[in-house]
């Protein structure tokens, strides 16, 4: 049966998908006819959008849901696969040639079909996970050599059900536990008859050894994985790099340092940012540099060294919201402050104060999502007392981050404050995505209207 559903799953996905994605541009139509965006169009027009969709998702695979993917790599593979399609559809449809709205036509379809066929395909996904978790579409699967990390990855086997890995024990020559079926001499005698899928070899193994279960696996059509030693079992993914015929493990490599991604969110990190400059800071800035100036003397804006990208310093852009003081940098506003003046306070309170930096994103020394840059003082004496604290470092700061949604914002009154900092900042930085930064700048929004404790 588990063999039989692998195989007839892709067939299953591609027909159902189908339906989904034609369900999809039905909506569209029915929108873009009501509201006038597009001309009358019968909805046969329609379908060889859906083959379309279906030769694109075909083309990139995506029938092939990883039995440990998340959520987030689903939507992540599914997002590549409507840019492809609402790109060829720009192209190649005839109904888009005509007409005053184009780019409304494409961004309705795309906003259609990215909500429903988002919703369908995590739909498929879970329902996946729900079936696995009653014991179907199981995968039986061994570990050759117990090291130190095989256990953990027996104990997420048992917690993760909805992975569908039935573990079936281990092969190693000292351990004598309950789930030891024998040595790993005994491996090439009782495995042929254990119907196995995987088999997991702990890297302890000596290289012969390895090759031989490798060779035997292939022989009997049995995926074979590495399990990494204690060293490499990171808080990220790892990736590879090829030299040849040679390959070595890239172990702090981020998403980041993937040129598309960083492309990517330099693009989305300039839009924004100049929506922002042309439609709110072009009057803000007046009229903010006026009530400043009627207050106390002194400059519009607040100009401080801080350290970004890898530890550069640059000049961070606030509107001041201080009387001129000697201790800006070393010293963090408290509640009460008696330097914040009255119009200050209310920048700080509603955060007001920030917004010009969406200068620095413009000029490149900042990104909107991202850690929080700190003052050269404060720098200095975290980097001595918190481990890994220069890696939130290795990308852009940002003018909100994950740390700020989550509570830690504000000034530092303890060490555990910024300790959970420089963690969030790190799992960020490690598991960054599109839809993170999107999830952040929501959540920023509703920590601006609804929770402002901290804010002072």
């Amino acid at each position: 049966m588990k063999r039989r559903f692998d195989t007839y799953f892709p067939w299953l996905f591609t027909i159902s998908d189908f339906f989904a994605a034609l369900l999809s541009l039905a909506v569209a139509n029915f929108f873009l006819q009501r509201f006038h965006v597009l001309g009358e169009t019968d909805f046969s027009a329609y379908l060889p959008l859906s083959l379309l969709w279906i030769l694109i998702s075909i083309l990139r695979k995506d029938y092939k849901i990883g039995r440990t993917d998340e959520y987030d790599a689903t939507l992540s593979k599914f997002s590549v696969t409507l840019l492809w399609f609402l790109g060829a559809t720009a192209i190649l449809w005839t109904p888009l040639q005509v007409g005053n709205y184009r780019w409304i036509q494409i961004g309705a379809l795309g906003a259609t079909l990215g909500l429903l066929m988002g919703f369908f395909r995590v739909s498929v996904q879970l329902i996946l996970k729900k079936y696995r978790a009653l014991g179907n579409n199981f995968q039986n699967a061994i570990i050759v050599g117990k090291g130190t990390t095989s256990p953990k990855l027996v104990d997420v086997l048992r917690i993760r059900k909805d992975f569908g890995i039935n573990f079936l024990g281990y092969f190693d020559d000292q351990s004598d536990c309950d789930q030891t079926r024998g040595g790993i001499g005994d491996l090439f005698e009782i495995a042929p008859k254990m119907n196995l899928d995987l088999i997991y070899i702990h890297e302890k193994l000596d290289a012969s050894q390895v090759k031989r279960v490798i060779d035997f696996a292939d022989e009997h059509y049995i995926k074979v994985k590495m399990i990494p030693g204690k060293s490499l079992q990171l808080e990220k993914s790892l990736s590879f790099s090829r030299y040849g015929d040679f390959f070595v493990i890239n172990v702090n490599e981020t998403p980041l340092d993937h040129p598309l991604n960083s492309f990517a969110k330099r693009v989305f990190d300039l839009a924004f940012a100049a929506f922002v400059t042309v439609f709110i800071l072009s009057w803000l800035i007046p009229l903010v540099g006026i009530l400043i100036k009627l207050e106390s003397r002194g400059p519009i804006f607040f100009i401080q060294d801080r350290n970004g990208l890898n530890n550069k310093v640059f000049s961070c852009l606030k509107f001041r919201s201080m009387t001129p003081n000697d201790y800006a940098d070393s010293h963090q506003a408290i509640k009460n402050d008696p330097r914040v003046t009255a119009i200050g306070a209310f920048l700080r309170k509603t955060s007001l104060d920030e917004m010009p930096q969406f200068l620095n994103v413009l000029m490149g020394s900042m990104s909107i999502v991202g850690p929080r840059p700190h003052t050269l003082p404060m720098n200095d004496t975290f980097r001595t007392q918190i481990d890994r604290y220069n890696s939130r470092h290795k990308i852009k700061p940002g003018i909100t981050g994950l740390a700020q949604v989550r509570g830690y914002r504000g000034e530092i009154e303890n060490s555990f404050q910024i300790r959970s900092r420089v963690r969030l900042d790190y799992f960020y930085i490690n598991n960054w995505s599109f839809l993170l930064d999107m999830e952040i700048m929501v959540k920023t929004v509703y920590e601006l209207l609804f929770n402002r404790e901290n804010a002072y």
